[in-house]
């Protein structure tokens, strides 16, 4: 089994390399230090199996996972017990709390090899999740990895199974959906058209277009349609 090692502390992964040493059948492809330079090696090397740190400096553990598109089995290694619950809710493998033991790691090791199914497409929703709860975004584009803040998101609209996030003069996009960002995303962004969320701090004005139409008036001139059945809410949402 191809193995990856995944920590910013060098000490960490030195603990990992030897239990896997006295294992035996385990090669170590390589070691990383945080989420960018993991992407690379993952993407290069194809491990079956990754032990990653959750808090790492660049991009978390729950970050690098989002934009993967390998599916290697992962099991967690962090100081920190509070994202276990989250683990064990999107089926990872495992979640060793550290200091851990020689035993409790063979007993995780042990999973992996009873457990055929890959983690990654189960964490993808909780992972995006866990992004927006600390208000950011996470997009790739190529070989490119953007950090966006919510605050800085002006508008989201429906791109096919996509979506564009608009920034200033701008947008990146991301494979999500649409009442995904709608059911997760703080009040600050409100649905006005099965098109279009809107960031309401954005807003400039509301303007009547055509016959029992509106439109949405954006700071920088920009236009969002506002459908029929969003108008009463928006109205209700500014107070007037």
């Amino acid at each position: 089994m191809k193995v990856l090692i995944i920590d910013d502390e060098p000490l960490a992964r030195s603990i990992v390399r030897s239990y896997l040493a006295e294992l035996g059948n385990y090669e170590i492809l390589g070691e990383a230090g945080d989420g960018f330079e993991a992407l690379k090696m993952i993407h290069s090397l194809k491990p079956d199996l990754v032990f990653l740190d959750v808090q790492m400096p660049k991009l978390n553990g729950f970050e690098m996972l989002e934009l993967l598109e390998e599916n290697p089995h992962i099991i967690f290694t962090t100081a920190y017990d509070e994202f276990a619950l989250k683990a064990f809710e999107v089926s990872a493998v495992d979640y060793l709390l550290k200091p851990f033991s020689k035993e409790r790691f063979e007993t995780a090791i042990n999973k992996v090899t009873k457990n055929e199914q890959s983690m990654i497409p189960t964490l993808t929703n909780e992972l995006n999740k866990t992004n927006l709860e600390q208000a950011r975004i996470v997009v790739k584009q190529g070989s490119d990895i953007k950090i966006i803040s919510l605050d800085s998101v002006q508008y989201i609209e429906a791109y096919d199974d996509y979506v564009k996030i608009h920034v200033e003069e701008k947008y990146h996009v991301k494979k999500q959906t649409m009442n995904y960002y709608e059911k997760n995303l703080p009040d600050q962004f409100m649905r006005i058209h099965r098109s279009f969320l809107l960031n309401i701090d954005y807003l400039q004005k509301i303007e009547s277009f055509e016959k029992n139409s509106y439109v949405a008036i954006l700071k920088n001139g920009n236009r969002i349609p506002i459908s029929r059945n969003s108008y009463s809410d928006v109205k209700q949402r500014l107070g007037i």
